[in-house]
C-alpha cells in the first residue's frame, strides 16, 4: 500500500484553482544559511533541489508528476528522492497558498517560505526527456523506459536527473541557471552530484527547438562532444 503524504500550507488559499495552478508554474527559491533550495514546477512536474554553492556541495533532490485536483490541493507521485529511496512510488497530496510572489508551505514539520525566481515562461521551459544521442556519427533513439534522463527547465533554471522510477535507483543530477538566445544555449552549473569540481562552470551548446523536440550539441562538462535530442 502506498503511503500518503499530507503537506499542509500555512497561509489561507487565495484565488481559484486555475489561477493558482498557473501561478505555481516556474521556479522558486528558499535560503537557509549557505544552503539554497530550489523548487521548479512545469508541465505538471516538480523538482526540488538542495545545494550549497559556496561549499560546492550537493545535498538532496526529489521530484515527480503532480496535478491540481481542487482549488487548494495538489497530488502526485514521487519518481526520485536521493535522501529516501523507499519514497519512490509514494503518493502525496498537499494544499497550497500563494500571496504575491511567495509560496508558503508546511513541510517536514516546519514552515517554509518560498520566493519566486521566474514564472516558467520561455522557449525551453518544460519537462524534457532524452530521446536520441549520437553514437559514432549516428543518432540512436532512446525509447521510453523506467530508466531515463529528464531535464526540467523553468524560464531561467535547469536541472537534469538520471533515474529509474521503478527501482528507485538514482544515477546523478546537476543544475543551475541557463540562457537561450540566438540558437545558443548556455548553462552555469550550481550543483553536480557526481563531481563537485564542475560547480561554477559555464557550458555553451548550439540548440534549436522544432515542434516538441530540442536539438542540442556541444561539449559535456568533461569536454566530450555530444549531440542529443530531447523531447517534451
Amino acid at each position: 500500500m502506498r503511503t500518503i503524504l499530507i503537506l499542509l500550507l500555512a497561509l489561507p488559499v487565495l484565488g481559484d484553482d486555475d489561477a493558482n495552478a498557473n501561478k505555481l508554474t516556474g521556479a522558486w527559491r528558499m535560503k537557509e544559511g549557505t544552503v539554497t533550495h530550489t523548487l521548479t514546477i512545469v508541465d505538471d512536474y516538480y523538482s526540488l533541489a538542495s545545494f550549497d554553492v559556496a561549499n560546492r556541495k550537493f545535498i538532496h533532490t526529489e521530484g515527480g508528476p503532480y496535478r491540481v485536483v481542487e482549488d487548494d490541493m495538489v497530488n502526485g507521485e514521487v519518481e526520485y528522492n536521493t535522501s529516501r529511496k523507499e519514497a519512490v512510488g509514494e503518493a502525496f497530496a498537499y494544499s497550497y497558498a500563494l500571496k504575491g510572489d511567495r509560496l508558503s508551505l508546511f513541510r517536514n514539520g516546519k514552515d517554509e517560505l518560498w520566493e519566486r525566481i521566474d514564472d516558467g515562461r520561455g522557449p525551453l521551459a518544460g519537462n524534457w526527456r532524452i530521446t536520441g544521442r549520437d553514437q559514432d556519427g549516428k543518432m540512436v533513439e532512446i525509447k521510453p523506459a523506467a530508466r531515463k534522463t529528464i531535464k526540467i527547465l523553468s524560464g531561467t533554471r535547469f536541472q537534469w536527473a538520471a533515474i529509474n522510477s521503478e527501482t528507485g535507483e538514482f544515477f546523478g543530477t546537476g543544475g543551475g541557471t541557463y540562457t537561450f538566445k540566438d540558437g545558443r544555449y548556455t548553462e552555469r552549473i550550481e550543483f553536480f552530484s557526481r563531481d563537485s569540481s564542475r560547480v561554477g562552470m559555464s557550458l555553451g551548446f548550439d540548440g534549436r527547438v522544432e515542434g516538441r523536440n530540442w536539438f542540442h550539441s556541444g561539449k559535456s562538462s568533461k569536454g566530450d562532444p555530444i549531440s542529443e535530442v530531447w523531447s517534451r
